[in-house]
């Protein structure tokens, strides 16, 4: 026994560790896996006869599984069978039934798919056709009755399949009327508790339709006479169903339980329900048929029990009772087992729990065979409802299938065992966009697949610290929830998925969107027939969203109608009339949210009478206590002028005049129709109560107070809230509370007793009576140690109740010991993971906050001398942590610290990492020099930021053009120890552009550019002097000058004047400041402000003039200014850059097309005045019109007149603003609804094709037709053929 006791205990224990493992994932379909089965027909499937037979079996799997079927228990061979064809890359059977019967292939049906790594099967699926049999011919004699008695008429419909619905109607197809006295029973027959002269008819017809075919079958009519030729005595019920004294039904659980009890009597017996085991179940329970039927929905084993069922009337009563078990067929506990994934050497479970009654049994196999049957597993152990894997190796995937059954049905589930290894992959989309309103909950996935099962994290922008604390919530899956979205929440989040065999980082963005909020609602307006009226609806939304308004009509929408004009934010009514009256809504929708208002318009005659008036009520009057006790009054009051709105609900509020005078509280609610309220009270209090009345308008004033009402003292009827345990010495332990209010206190004298003892066996608690006050410290407590506290309320009339225990540590300390085992790991040359061992919590003397990472850069071979540290912050129980942002090629040292709520603890012994290189940064300086008229000399300085050793540069130059087009990249390679080149053979008066980047042996860095001209002529132009863009740089310390300004210097180009310098000062206020040498006294420096940077343009300065430039930096108040020496930029008369056109090609290109043009219409005029005679050419082009010039009409496929008119009807329901698009004519056509430029048309590459034309017509017909407007030289070509 206590074996058996063991061995469940260490497999509870092993589904409790390895439960987290069993979360069903969904393995990408490009990764192997077992098959899966993802559709099939329904166990019980019933099928049209009339109608082909199509079994589903769809599964998934890599490779993709094969299907196969057994019927009735054995091999189904669907090739030999012609009727029979299964579906490509589909396991569905498809029977054709043209050449043989449906019930041919009826039978139990299984799918069975499999691939190499295991084989699924489907549920035993039981194929019938449905049936909707004829009734059976008879003759039905007619039934005559005396007046009074009992009668049934049987229905018996035929067995169908499904069962029929039956319904009983006359020769109309009427439905019969029935009442307590008619009624249809469960079975379909008529009863009548007693019938009279009226239930004589001869078209008594039961119908039986049967739902799967969409059939009905009638019974022969029934043909009832009923005398009166002697009358019959009153009687007591008796039950016509069911019948003696007591019976018996069982249903399952889940399905719905129907009772009935049918009674005759004279007059007619009215039937009661009641549950002689408990209560019935009020939210599913429903009495159908006049109370006869009693329907319990979605049965539970709580329905289980004795159901009696009363008939009474005036001379009586007679009971029944049904007695009814609830059976179950198996039914799943915690869901089917789901599919595992694991890697080789890691453990896991499937768990197939279920319940039923009676209770079911469980068997397992292994890709369809009996798991006793399947080979040995030594990593797999079966244990009744659970199977255990240790230690999987590859190979081992397979599909477990558990079957659950007992004599009321079965469940079959399949679940995979996939071992595999696989690196982390993030399946969510990359960069996916999440918005959010304002304030509300956000979620952001990081869905995600590996084997091992990838560790989820995640960081927002500069990845300073994971997301793991408020707002933020991190579910399993990987989800990032945030509850409560700000603005601040704004930005770029990457999530890491990380296992034993990799890292994947994914990117999602958030945008929290300001809500949309109607600022102005539109308000009830009553107006006059014939009149304007205007509903105003102003709106505020997020400028980022796209907003559309719509008005409704009494929720519909507006009617068409152009009296209703609909601007931005009103909707105008002109010319009113009574079938404008009604609710107008305003609805302004975003993407993502929407806000609405309505108002009420009223439209009253011209010269109407005195509109009603609907105002606030009366305040109520009269106001009386009764019923007096300690605890409780009954308020009674008469309500005052409801003004022609009824009145919704009273308010009744009072003042405590012994604890809280002058302030008024809401005590409780009661409907516009009462007139009293009992109200509960609390002991010592002196009560006066007033009432308020609540209509459509608004709140009525206040009635006049009560008379006073005194209740007697009690004790306590609570405790403080709010109990808490916290130190604020290391030494001591304040317990705090909420205290009661007067109110509250229940009598004179309130106290409290303050007890607490240390959280350990046998330790005795302490007491203290303090004062009517909020907290009590308790001094010489030993360093965080955990308490047990109780703080309990008392008066002078008794204690208050038992109080509840709460919780609480002593004060905290600084944690004493420095995490050990602490070690780097480098992941890139910006990306180091930290690794340490726990603090033990004794050491930590604290709640632990979590663990601090101090770092920074040793002199090294990293060649600045800068000494940066940094501190990240890991929140709660860490062992590792990411070190973002390093620098490349650099020397690292970092220690540890555990850390509590009081501070820091020790740091760990310092340890060091190095990472890798890096790319290089730009080049610090970029210049041209020496430039000729074919060549020109660059001169750069190496980066500031090497991250490694520079193994040499890359320079890349290429014309451009006077249309700032590029031409053919020239690129070079140079040495590392180079400074300068000098590029030969370049091309007079032209444009370079030069990039320059440095190498290390991990690649290329960023390039720095320049552009300049070759010179053009000795004299003639003015060569523009390039400007060289130079990163700031400190000199050395040993040189560093008084000044904090260093290498000022200025270099003016075509965009102003660039001033560059070195600052190595204090101060964080920098300006500059510049003058227009030679001024006047009165004219003031120029300021512009450069904070953060080392260089600036100047813009706007005037040519010609020289300007005196100086650098200002400002410290605090009390402080000296520091300023630069003076500079003296010259800006030169700006000289434009003309070049002469009659050199130009395309000029010279241009005049010689227009020369040939007019040749080809000088030779035209010349045979068309030898020739002579006068030719109609319009109607000669009237009548040889390309047929493809006309528009086809819709209906008939014809050609005809083009109208575009439909595309500018406005769709139903849809309203225009007013003052919104002005409909555009077509003659507004033009080139600028293409961009800028002149009036010719262009090809995709650019080139000239024709004169464009504004008329509509060159739009709406095919592309490269000709046309009739003004000739393009294409056209005049076409033109000449047709002359000639």
């Amino acid at each position: 026994m206590m074996m058996e006791w063991r061995r469940r205990m260490d497999a509870a224990l092993l589904v409790l560790l390895l439960g987290h493992l069993a979360a069903a994932l969904e393995v990408p379909l490009d990764l192997p896996q077992p098959p899966t089965i993802t559709h099939q027909s329904p166990k019980d499937y019933i099928i049209d006869p009339r109608e082909n037979i199509i079994i589903h079996c769809d599964a998934k799997g890599k490779p993709h599984p094969s299907f196969s079927w057994t019927r009735n228990g054995t091999h189904f061979d669907t090739e030999q069978d012609s009727n029979v064809s299964m579906r490509p890359h589909s396991g569905t059977l498809i029977v054709d039934i043209s050449r043989e019967k449906a019930e041919h292939y009826e039978g139990i049906y299984q799918c069975t798919a499999r691939n190499k790594h295991g084989t699924a099967v489907s549920n035993n699926i039981v194929v019938r056709q449905s049936r909707s049999p004829l009734w059976s011919k008879e003759k039905i004699k007619p039934i005559v009755v005396q007046e009074g008695v009992s009668l049934v008429l049987p229905c018996q419909p035929p067995a169908g399949l499904p069962p029929p619905i039956i319904f009983w109607m006359d020769n109309n197809f009427q439905r019969l009327p029935q009442s307590r006295r008619v009624s249809q029973s469960l079975n379909g027959d008529l009863y009548f508790s007693n019938v009279l002269r009226e239930d004589s008819r001869n078209d008594y017809i039961c119908y039986a339709r049967f739902p799967h075919t969409q059939t009905i079958q009638q019974k022969q009519p029934i043909v009832v006479k009923v005398l009166n030729q002697a009358p019959v005595d009153d009687r007591r019920p008796t039950f016509l169903i069911p019948t003696g004294t007591s019976s018996s039904k069982t249903v399952l659980r889940g399905h719905t339980l129907e009772m009935e009890c049918i009674a005759e009597g004279l007059p007619t017996p009215e039937i009661a329900w009641t549950k002689m085991s408990g209560d019935l179940p009020a939210n599913r329970i429903s009495f159908l048929h006049y109370n006869k039927t009693l329907r319990i929905v979605n049965v539970s084993e709580s329905d289980a029990g004795d159901y009696r069922c009363t008939a009474k009337n005036q001379l009586g009563s007679v009971h029944h009772t049904i007695h009814v078990s609830v059976k179950a067929a198996p039914y799943w506990i915690s869901g089917p087992p789901r599919n595992l994934v694991l890697a080789p050497g890691e453990n896991g479970v499937l768990t197939c729990r279920a319940s039923g009654t009676p209770k079911p049994s469980i068997t397992w196999a292994m890709n369809g065979i009996p798991i006793e049957n399947s080979p040995k597993d030594l990593s797999r152990k079966v244990e009744d409802d659970t199977v255990i894997f240790t230690d999987v190796q590859t190979g081992s995937s397979a599909v477990y299938q558990c079957n659950i059954s007992n004599d009321y049905g079965y469940l079959l589930s399949n679940a995979f065992v996939n071992v595999l290894s696989e690196p982390p992959r993030v399946l969510t989309p990359a960069n996916k966009v999440y918005q959010v309103i304002r304030n509300h909950h956000v979620l952001m996935d990081c869905s995600s697949f590996g084997s091992p099962i990838p560790k989820i994290t995640w960081f927002k922008d500069s990845r300073s610290s994971t997301l793991d604390g408020d707002p933020y919530i991190l579910h399993d899956n990987g989800t990032l929830e945030i509850h409560v979205a700000q603005a601040r929440n704004s930005g770029k989040y990457t999530c890491v998925a990380r296992n034993q065999l990799g890292i994947y980082e994914n990117h999602v963005y958030l945008e929290v969107k300001e809500p949309t909020r109607i600022l102005k609602q539109p308000e009830y307006k009553v107006v006059q027939r014939g009149r304007a009226v205007v509903f105003e609806c102003k709106v505020k939304h997020d400028p980022s969203l796209i907003p559309t308004m719509t008005w409704l009509k009494d929720d519909g929408e507006l009617p068409d109608d152009e009296r209703l004009i609909v601007d931005s934010d009103s909707l105008a009514i002109t010319d009113v009339t009574e079938n404008d009256a009604g609710v107008y809504t305003c609805i302004m929708n975003t993407t993502l949210d929407h806000d609405s208002a309505s108002a009420e318009l009223t439209v009253v005659e011209a010269t109407p009478t005195p509109a009603v008036v609907y105002e606030r009520p009366d305040p109520p009057t009269d106001l009386e206590l009764t019923d007096q006790k300690k605890r409780s009054v009954q308020l009674t009051w008469t309500p005052g002028d409801e003004h022609n709105s009824p009145i919704q609900k009273f308010l009744i509020q009072y003042e405590d005049l012994l604890h809280h005078r002058g302030h008024w509280h809401n005590l409780t609610e009661v409907p516009g129709t009462k007139t009293t309220a009992h109200l509960k009270l609390s002991p010592y209090a002196h009560y006066i109560f007033r009432v308020l009345a609540l209509n459509a308008v608004g709140l009525s004033q206040s009635s006049f107070p009560s008379r006073v009402y005194r209740t007697d003292p009690a004790a306590p009827d609570q405790n403080p809230t709010g109990v808490h345990g916290y130190g604020t010495e290391h030494n001591n332990l304040v317990i705090s509370w909420k205290p009661l209010s007067g109110h509250q206190s229940n009598g004179p004298g309130l106290h409290y007793r303050v007890m607490w003892r240390e959280k350990m066996a046998g330790s005795d608690w302490n007491t203290v009576t303090v004062a009517n006050t909020s907290k009590f410290v308790v001094s010489g407590t030993p360093t965080f140690v955990p308490y047990e506290l109780k703080v309990q309320a008392v008066n002078d009339y008794g204690d208050g109740p038992e109080p509840a225990v709460a919780h609480g540590f002593s004060g905290e300390d600084l944690p004493i010991a420095a995490p050990e085992n602490v070690q780097a790991v480098v992941l890139n040359s910006t990306l180091a993971e930290v690794h340490w061992d726990p603090v033990p919590s004794h050491l930590i003397r604290g709640h632990l906050k979590g663990y601090k990472v101090y770092y920074w850069r040793e002199h090294g071979h990293k060649h600045s001398p800068d000494h940066v540290e940094g501190i990240l912050s890991f929140s709660g129980n860490h062992t590792h942590g990411m070190l973002p942002g390093l620098h490349p090629f650099t020397l690292y040292a970092f220690n540890v610290r555990v850390y509590n709520g009081k501070g820091d603890g020790p740091p760990s012994p310092p340890q060091q990492f190095n990472t890798p290189e890096g790319v290089p940064g730009q080049p610090t300086s970029f210049v041209v020099t020496d430039s000729s008229l074919d060549s020109l000399t660059l001169e750069w300085s190496p980066p500031h930021d090497r991250n490694g050793h520079i193994t040499g540069y890359t320079l890349k130059y290429q014309p451009v053009n006077n249309s700032n087009e590029l031409g053919p990249v020239e690129e070079l390679a140079l040495a590392a120890n180079e400074t300068s080149v000098t590029l030969p053979n370049l091309k007079y008066s032209t444009r370079y552009k030069f990039y320059l980047n440095a190498k290390t042996v991990t690649g290329a860095g960023p390039a720095i550019s320049q552009e300049v001209d070759t010179i053009m002529d000795e004299g003639n132009t003015q060569t523009s002097h390039p400007v060289a863009w130079s990163p700031p740089r400190r000199p050395p310390h040993k040189a560093r000058p008084v000044s904090p300004f260093g290498n000022l210097s200025s270099s003016v180009g075509e965009e102003g004047a660039l001033i560059s310098w070195e600052y190595w000062g204090p101060e964080k206020n920098i300006y500059v400041e510049y003058i227009v040498e030679n001024s006047e006294g009165e004219e003031e420096w120029q300021k512009e402000f450069v904070n953060g940077s080392q260089n600036v343009m100047l813009k706007g300065l005037k040519g010609g003039l020289s300007y005196r430039v100086r650098l200002v930096a400002k410290g605090h108040h009390d402080q000296p200014l520091h300023c630069s020496k003076e500079l003296v930029v010259k800006v030169p008369a700006v000289a434009s850059r003309q070049v002469d056109i009659a050199t130009q090609g395309w000029f010279i290109g241009l005049m010689c097309a227009i020369a040939l043009l007019i040749l080809i219409l000088l030779i035209i005029c010349f045979i068309q005045r030898n020739k002579g005679g006068k030719y109609p050419v319009k109607e000669k082009e009237d009548a040889h019109t390309d047929p493809e010039f006309q528009p086809m009409k819709d209906d008939d496929c014809t050609f005809g007149e083009y109208s575009d008119n439909e595309d500018h009807k406005p769709l139903k329901g849809s309203r225009t603003p007013s003052n919104g698009t002005v409909k555009r004519d077509d003659s507004d056509l033009s080139l600028a609804d293409y961009g800028e430029g002149g009036d010719g048309q262009f090809n995709e590459d650019g080139s000239f094709i024709g004169q464009y034309s504004g008329k509509s017509a060159s739009r709406d017909t095919a592309e490269g037709h000709e046309s009739s407007e003004a000739p393009s030289p294409i056209n005049a070509m076409n033109s000449l053929n047709s002359f000639v």
